[in-house]
Formats: C-alpha cells, structure tokens, sequence
C-alpha cells in the first residue's frame, strides 16, 4: 500500500486533501495519470499546503458551474435507435461512447468516462443513467433504446410495447387457427 493526497474528491476513497491509502497499481494506473492525486511526500504535502486554498477555489468554481449546467439540463432524455430481436434483446449493446454523443446532440458536453454505466444496456427501453458532471453532482439522463423513433416514442408515453406485441401475436394465432379449422371443416365435406 501506499500513501497519496487526493487533489479532489474520489467515490469511496475520501475528499480533497486526505492522505489516504490505496494499493499501488491504483495510484499507478488510475489516480496519478488523472490528477486525482498525488505521492505523499514532504514536498508534496508542503506543496499541497501552500496551494490548498487555491486549489479549494477551483474545485468551488467547477462544481458551481456543474450544479448550474445540471440545473439546465435536468430531465434530460436521449433516444438511441438499435436493431433488436423480437424479445427487445439489442444486437450489440449500448455504451457510455453511445450515450455520451447523444448527450452531446442533445446539448450536453461529456466524456464518455462521465457516464457512469454499472453494464453495458443489452435491452429496448428507458434506462436511467448517471453522468458526473463533478465529483460532486451528478445529472440523471434517461435514455431510451428503441428499434424505431416511432416505438421511442410509445415508450416515452409509457406504453407498455410487450402487452401490444403479444396482443398482436395473440390476434394472429387466432387467425391461424381460425383458417385451419376452416380448412379441416372445408376437407371434411
């Protein structure tokens, strides 16, 4: 293990300024590269010290500025048409890549790092995702997959695609088998 300072806040790991430790390819290849931290050393802490209050002001102001573009861009929704099978299942899947050139069609400036996605979206539907504007203030954007913008625009509404599909396949069956028991009435004579 060893000891950084974190340069900013970090989920699970603690806020600006706190010497924490963490395993050494974590600080290698993941906090060091990005700023988020730097080696716990005198020079560095004396360093860290004098620029703190600095350093506090900036984070201030970035995370004023995210609260602000979050206000303006709350409810946020992003459609992405897919192929998908019949059961809604995608061929492919969408990414935080995909979601963050939507969010930027739609007005919103991000990174794909930004989006937090737990897994990739393999289904048709509307999904809730968050995307960190700071390290402080996330924004909910909805987005919704769908196979066509007609059918994105039935889900917005809330209507519900599967009882309508299988209503559908339902309707067909029994014109099935409406035609065959014609067909077996008809052989019968």
């Amino acid at each position: 293990m060893i000891e950084v300072i974190l340069m900013q806040r970090v989920d699970k790991l603690g806020q600006m300024g706190e010497l924490v430790k963490v395993r050494p390819g974590y600080a290698r290849n993941f906090l060091l590269p990005q700023g988020k931290a730097i080696r716990a050393n005198k020079d560095n802490m004396a360093r860290f010290e004098r620029e703190r209050a600095q350093l506090e002001a900036q984070n201030l102001k970035r995370r004023e500025e995210a609260e602000r573009v979050a206000e303006r861009m709350d409810g946020l929704t992003v459609m992405l048409i897919r192929s998908a099978g019949e059961s809604g299942g995608l061929y492919g899947s969408v990414s935080g890549r995909d979601i963050a050139e939507a969010c930027k069609e739609a007005g919103l400036t991000i990174s794909r790092s930004q989006v937090l996605l737990e897994q990739p979206i393999k289904t048709v539907g509307i999904t809730t995702v968050k995307v960190e504007l700071h390290p402080e203030v996330s924004l909910p954007v909805q987005v919704n997959v769908a196979r066509s913008p007609e059918e994105a625009e039935k889900q917005a509404r809330g209507e519900d695609l599967r009882a309508e599909q299988q209503a559908e396949e339902d309707s067909l069956e029994a014109e099935l088998a409406a035609e065959l028991s014609d067909l077996g009435a008809a052989s019968e004579e």
